[in-house]
């Protein structure tokens, strides 16, 4: 995985508001002249991880810059039953999904006459199945190219397989989407609501999302949310009682899900935010820094963001001796802030 360029796959089935998602996704693109990566497919988006410590620390620092981390959104085409055996877009379909680090998968739980649903029912728990069975086909088709493939060992790989791993859809980190109406948003909306047609509560898509991180959000919102500005982004916040738009509790829920952490550095250059996985050891992780810092790492000196922060500055932070030198045993922590020494 690579932690510059975190990809995330939107999937789901036609009509459920992946379209209008994306288009909120691209409305908060960011300028990418300051990331490693300068193109941007027209299915692509990049956006900023939202992080106030970046914020707060740039203005401590007089940063000239500010760098957050990102996440790459890949709008996936809609799948459809039978795209495992080529329906729909099919294969491209799922070679789009096997090149992104996580799936976020739009789930319509909206009611809406106007939009067709492909199975002319509102039904989240049955679309969850679809897609996953298509997933595990897919899966089934792999391997048995690669049973196809494997042959005979060659003797001098001592019998052993020179095939690289098997990069199985089912084993990818799943986030599910549940995208409302905005009345749903409004009363609260949660799986557990669900009813059955005899209006008891319906378990199965608390079952079929079997324990997956998810975000609830509405896409017309979002995309109104994305194109707003500050006072008004406030007032939809307001009405609708959240603390935050759905999209960014989704780029929050992706870092989650796999397990990543943000570690800072700050400075009158920039204050800049930097990926690392969940108990990386120091040198791995400033990796992310310089690739030479990993081999060249002998010592760091690192303090919480917060600490930091009431402190007022690094150089004051040096003279009260609140800054830890650490080794190469050190286990990275969300939130440090690090200066390595090589």
């Amino acid at each position: 995985m690579s932690y510059s360029k975190l990809s995330v796959g939107i999937v789901g089935l036609p009509n459920v508001g992946k379209s209008t998602l994306f288009k909120a996704i691209t409305k908060k693109q960011v300028d990418i002249q300051n990331y490693p990566f300068t193109t941007i497919e027209p299915n692509v988006g990049v956006v900023a991880v939202p992080d106030e410590r970046v914020d707060a620390l740039a203005e401590i620092s007089k940063s000239a810059k500010k760098i957050y981390t990102t996440i790459e959104f890949i709008d996936i085409a809609g799948l459809v039953k039978g795209a495992a055996q080529g329906e729909g877009l099919g294969n491209q379909f799922l070679a789009n999904i096997r090149e992104a680090d996580a799936i976020a998968h739009v789930v319509r739980v909206f009611p809406d006459e106007k939009i067709t649903h492909v199975h002319n029912k509102i039904d989240p728990s049955n679309d969850i199945g679809v897609i996953e069975t298509e997933l595990e086909l897919a899966d089934l088709q792999t391997k048995s190219r690669r049973l196809e493939k494997s042959g005979p060992r060659p003797k001098a790989s001592g019998g052993k397989s020179d095939l690289p791993p098997l990069q199985l859809l089912i084993d990818k980190k799943v986030i599910f989407i549940l995208n409302v109406s905005e009345k749903q948003l409004i009363d609260g909306w949660q799986p557990s609501f669900v009813k059955t047609s005899e209006g008891k509560p319906d378990g199965e898509l608390l079952k079929a999302m079997n324990g997956k991180d998810y975000v609830i959000l509405s896409t017309p919102l979002e995309l109104a949310l994305s194109e707003a500005d500050p006072e008004e982004k406030n007032e939809y916040m307001k009405e609708f009682n959240i603390k935050e738009s759905g999209l960014d509790s989704l780029i929050k829920t992706a870092y989650k899900t796999l397990d990543l952490i943000t570690f800072l550095t700050t400075g009158e250059d920039e204050t800049r935010a930097w990926t690392a996985k969940k108990d990386d050891l120091i040198p791995k992780a400033v990796r992310a820094i310089h690739t030479d810092f990993e081999k060249l790492f002998i010592r760091a000196e690192v303090i919480n963001w917060k600490t930091l922060l009431n402190v007022g500055s690094w150089t004051a932070a040096k003279s009260k001796g609140l800054l830890k030198t650490v080794g190469k045993d050190y286990i990275i922590q969300d939130g440090d802030v690090v200066e390595v020494k090589i």
